[in-house]
């Protein structure tokens, strides 16, 4: 079966937009809705184990199944979703090696003893009446500094993961602190991917869509600040009164000093240098390697009759190290490449389920329909937001959330006499912060396979995820900082 001639593609930012005037919007909604029917069954009534351990991953395949029978239906050929699958597999072959890289991080990182140390020395300086909103602004910092929330979460995150939970505060909360943090410096950085690419959909530049950007961002990260500040001050945290024995614990378990920071350090400093991230990454992993035969044999050894044998199963497999505290226990294990094995699966799932949507041409029917609902100038501003947030979901992607919108919304925002600095802000506001929030999606894979915490434990802690479309809206809904293009007055 051929594909038909009125479907048609146009090349943005090396992404690609599918659109078939014969698919309406209601046949483009029955994937998604009966994706969400099942999710939700597997969640609320099945408790995530309907299908297995691996009940996400056989849901978006059948999504993806229904998402393909509904193109049939519409003479869509199997060669255009196909191409769009495959399209969507290559745009995640560099995360999926970041992936398996992290695990390897991880692994090494704690037979080394780094995760360790890092755990040692932040007990002594991190008090739990302090240890949330550092953690924002630690990992705020971090990622302003690389443009990158997914490395600021793979060195910082797993420190903070760590230390947070030696001082018994609930992983969810260190978890939303950090990814706060993360994503705060990912908008608002230079160097990040997706503040280089929301302006460029838009049409403006990039330190104009920084500068606006931070009329909304700002009053957002201050609001999680103040509310990590008052969760702060209601913690239980069981850790202060053991804090001695746990410092015994790991000083008896691990030869720690400060020379073990050189491995995070060394990382660091090649990714502000801009090193590409695979390079940095395997650096982190191959110094790791070499601090653990200098510092840790004692504990290579206590893992297996070879320590060679310790090292590659801490790259590969899983790592457990046992001491007598059963916190520590928990803490350092660690999966190694394997253990993410789960994350990339979901991702690549939820890429066979986005690249079908594409193929048929749903993705980009659905952003019109909601196009049509924008009536004014909020509706507008409402219109994008909802359509960031439905791509995350049915797309999966950070990536088409910003791109799809970007194109789809610019000229009405144009004709509206709306500057683009508009739209580039609320692409931002609703696209890159909110991928995280959403399990399949890939970021929202990433960060929970990286921290160990699930997105449902963390999701009402990401403060400054959920709440940043909130005060997009709440500017657009009483016209604050909405530049014009001209003295046109848009109603």
């Amino acid at each position: 079966m051929q594909d038909k001639d009125n479907i048609s593609e146009f090349e943005i930012e090396d992404q690609k937009i599918v659109e078939n005037i014969d698919l309406n919007i209601w046949e483009a909604l029955i994937p998604v809705v009966v994706l969400m029917a099942l999710l939700a069954y597997n969640i609320f009534v099945k408790d995530g184990v309907w299908l297995g351990d691996y009940s996400n991953q056989y849901i978006l395949l059948i999504g993806g199944g229904v998402a393909a029978i509904v193109g049939f239906y519409n003479r869509v050929g199997i060669a255009r979703m196909v191409k769009e699958v495959v399209e969507n597999l290559k745009s995640i072959l560099i995360p999926v090696v970041i992936l398996l890289l992290v695990g390897a991080l991880a692994g090494t990182w704690l037979v080394s003893g780094v995760i360790p140390a890092m755990v040692y020395y932040g007990l002594q300086v991190l008090s739990p009446a302090i240890f949330l909103p550092a953690s924002v602004v630690i990992a705020a910092i971090i990622s302003v500094a690389t443009g990158s929330s997914w490395t600021t979460s793979a060195t910082v995150g797993i420190a903070l993961i760590g230390i947070g939970t030696a001082l018994g505060i609930s992983g969810g909360m260190i978890a939303g602190a950090v990814i706060s943090g993360a994503y705060f410096g990912d908008k608002m950085s230079p160097l990040s991917d997706t503040t280089n690419l929301a302006p460029a959909m838009a049409g403006t530049n990039l330190f104009t869509h920084i500068r606006y950007m931070a009329f909304t961002t700002v009053p957002t990260i201050l609001i999680t600040l103040v509310v990590f500040s008052i969760l702060s001050t209601t913690l239980n945290a069981t850790g202060n009164a053991d804090i001695s024995g746990l410092l015994a614990t790991v000083d008896n378990t691990f030869d720690i000093n400060p020379w073990l920071f050189s491995v995070p350090i060394l990382v660091i400093v090649l990714i502000l240098l801009k090193t590409k991230p695979l390079l940095a990454l395997t650096s982190g992993v191959i110094a790791a390697i070499i601090v653990a035969f200098i510092f840790q044999q004692e504990v290579l050894s206590g893992l297996s009759d070879s320590q060679g044998m310790a090292i590659v199963n801490a790259v590969f497999v899983d790592t457990a190290i046992t001491t007598e505290n059963e916190t520590l226990n928990d803490l350092f294990s660690a999966g190694g490449m394997w253990g993410m094995n789960w994350t990339i699966l979901l991702i690549v799932c939820a890429m066979v389920f986005g690249g079908i949507m594409d193929g048929i041409g749903a993705l980009a029917r659905i952003t019109k329909a909601l196009l049509k609902l924008a009536s004014s100038i909020f509706g507008l501003f409402a219109s994008t937001v909802v359509s960031c947030l439905g791509l995350n979901i049915i797309a999966s992607d950070q990536y088409l959330a910003i791109v799809i919108p970007g194109k789809m919304f610019k000229q009405a925002y144009e004709d509206r006499g709306l500057a683009p600095e508009n739209l580039s802000r609320t692409l931002e506001d609703s696209g890159t912060v909110t991928s995280v929030l959403i399990p399949w999606n890939t970021c929202g894979a990433y960060q929970s396979g990286v921290l160990g915490v699930g997105v449902g434990e963390y999701f009402f802690y990401a403060i400054f995820n959920w709440l940043s479309p909130f005060m997009t809206l709440i500017f657009a809904a009483f016209r604050i900082k909405i530049k014009q293009l001209s003295t046109v007055n848009a109603s």
